[in-house]
């Protein structure tokens, strides 16, 4: 389990903070996540990566020449904000554009998906790639559905070192579509990881019992086998991925592959070299050829007791870009020119800092004008976020215990730090004279930023569609309410690519929108009309527990989720029922 901690909702920031002061040779830290301690070579396409925090040496530790410019750091197992995203790529880009790689979660989707508009926006020309090699996540015919896991680095490499080599962005982007198309991976578990603060796994494994395809989120596995021996389970690694190649590669005879034995937190390196004796046996026996093994913990997941094998089958230029050097806090390969860059980023790095720095800061202190009518209005908005908050805290174990029987039961921590930052933003806000608009969005960002993830996004594009709807310049009645509620629900839909009866939160959030709409049409005031929305949001999230889930991570354990309601879906149906608290104490 995981021992030394302080506060949990500080151990992302305070682990990054300690990372940054030990490794200062190759980073520094901005806002976000860190870049390289050297600039970026001006016009050089700058590779940003990310992801959650909790699988060290990803990502952060792969922040050096060679590879990553920089990475976005997110909270504990959940995505990195939109914000923290762009404002490392800002600090990272250098004229030649922005690649931004992550692994195929659907928070990371999100919130790339947002920083590469943003970044387009100030007119970056930028690019997303999310890797997918986990095989036992979804079918050959649904590759596009599976997860990131190991096969992170050997595609962060390939587009890295093709940057490096000074290719313009759509072909540093094709170097990754190639590097993804031609990588598998599969692992297996012997135990589950133990999150900062928790007093249990999040999930378990049977004495004497092997968990199969899991993720490194503390997905439990798709399955469950005898423990084997050490060669038993190289065995099964190998085999699993030799099942299935590329499409362009007809058999493992004469093939080239990197190769890279995982392991994800405590399983020792003495432990995982006697797996790869076996390992590189079986390859060999298979004709394979080895071509610059890796064998170590090269993305973790906290103390899980397990292990992932990767393959990455190479053609000539993808050996090339893989046998590349490379200089970065938790990987090195060869040799790099001993002409260091200069550590001063010199003017142009410093101005782009200085330029994220201000933004911030302004945003932080300045509110637009607001009517007298919108700023007693944003009074009740400031409760209602109050009362999101407490409910949130009230249940932020069960959410999480209601979300690891099928996901990776982090929603209640996610959901405890967005709701605690939408709070604190609000009532700055508030106390700044910001109408219910404003509040309503700062509220927006802080809870994408602090939650990150899929909840995170998904959050702030409710409270960024209340805020627009109610502005600041009138009082917001029951019809303009219900309409900005119509407004997120489409917004989320949009976003999210989720439908109802998919198992998510807009099994809910339809509904209870629909009701508030039609409730308002009758022209009930909003305190009434709420409380009948959030009676049929209530009903809507116990009958998740009857769905099968069809998108997010807990997809491919859809049936252990029968008999539990979706944990996204619950905390919504909670908030409404605690906001109608709110207005009737401020009718």
């Amino acid at each position: 389990m995981t021992r030394l901690f302080n506060d949990p909702a500080a151990f992302a920031d305070e682990a990054l903070e300690g990372f940054t002061a030990a490794h200062r040779r190759w980073v520094r830290p901005v806002t976000g996540g860190v870049v390289r301690a050297t600039a970026t070579p001006a016009g050089q396409v700058a590779v940003v990566i990310g992801g959650g925090s909790g699988h060290y040496p990803a990502f952060s530790g792969l922040v050096g020449r060679g590879l990553a410019h920089g990475a976005a750091v997110g909270n504990v197992f959940a995505s990195p904000s939109a914000r923290q995203i762009h404002s490392v790529a800002t600090a990272a880009h250098a004229g030649g554009g922005v690649l931004l790689m992550y692994g195929n979660y659907a928070g990371d989707v999100l919130h790339f998906g947002q920083a590469a508009e943003r970044l387009a926006a100030d007119g970056v020309e930028t690019r997303t790639f999310a890797v997918a090699d986990d095989i036992s996540s979804a079918g050959p015919q649904e590759s596009a559905k599976r997860r990131g896991i190991a096969g992170d680095l050997p595609v962060f490499k390939a587009a890295a070192a093709a940057a490096e080599q000074g290719l313009p962005l759509e072909e540093v982007l094709r170097v990754a579509e190639r590097a993804g198309a031609r990588t598998r991976s599969f692992g297996v578990a012997f135990s589950g990881c133990t999150l900062p603060g928790a007093d249990h796994p999040l999930f378990t494994v049977p004495e004497a019992r092997m968990a199969v395809g899991l993720g490194i989120h503390g997905e439990p596995g798709i399955g469950e086998e005898a423990l084997p021996t050490a060669d038993e389970a190289a065995r099964l690694l190998v085999d699993t991925l030799l099942e299935e190649l590329p499409e362009d590669v007809a058999g493992p005879a004469g093939q080239r592959a990197a190769v890279i034995l995982n392991g994800l937190g405590s399983v020792k390196y003495e432990e995982l070299f006697v797996v790869y004796r076996k390992v590189a046996a079986l390859l060999g026996d298979a004709g394979v050829e080895i071509v610059d093994p890796e064998v170590g913990e090269l993305v973790t997941s906290f103390d899980m007791a397990g292990i992932s094998l990767t393959l990455t089958w190479l053609d000539d230029r993808l050996e090339e870009l893989w046998r590349a050097p490379a200089d970065t806090p938790a990987y090195r390969k060869g040799a790099l020119d001993a002409a260091e860059p200069d550590l001063d980023r010199g003017p142009v790095a410093a101005a782009q800092d200085t330029a994220v720095s201000d933004a911030a800061a302004c945003g932080a202190t300045a509110v637009p004008a607001a009517s007298d009518a919108s700023r007693r209005a944003a009074a009740t908005v400031l409760a209602a976020l109050d009362a999101v908050a407490r409910v949130v805290d009230a249940h932020a174990d069960e959410l999480g215990r209601i979300d690891a029987v099928a996901g990776d039961g982090d929603h209640g921590i996610g959901m405890r730090r967005g709701s605690t930052a939408a709070h604190r933003a609000a009532h700055d806000a508030h106390g700044l004279g910001a109408g219910a608009g404003t509040v309503l969005t700062r509220a927006a960002d802080a809870w994408a930023d602090k939650a990150g993830g899929t909840s995170g996004a998904l959050w702030g594009t409710i409270l960024r569609s209340l805020g627009t709807a109610l502005g600041d310049r009138d009082a917001p009645d029951a019809a303009r309410v219900a309409e900005g509620v119509t407004q997120a629900s489409a917004a989320v839909r949009r976003l999210g690519g989720a439908e109802v009866g998919d198992k998510t939160m807009v099994d809910v959030l339809v509904p209870f929108a629909d009701a508030l709409a039609a409730a308002t049409a009758e022209g009930l005031p909003l305190a009434e009309a709420w409380d009948r929305a959030a009676t049929t949001a209530t009903a809507a999230a116990a009958g998740t527990a009857d769905l099968l889930p069809r998108r997010g991570r807990a997809r491919p354990h859809a049936e252990k989720s029968l008999g539990t309601p979706d944990a996204g879906a619950h905390s919504l149906a909670l908030i409404t029922r605690a906001v109608h608290g709110a207005l009737l104490d401020h009718h």
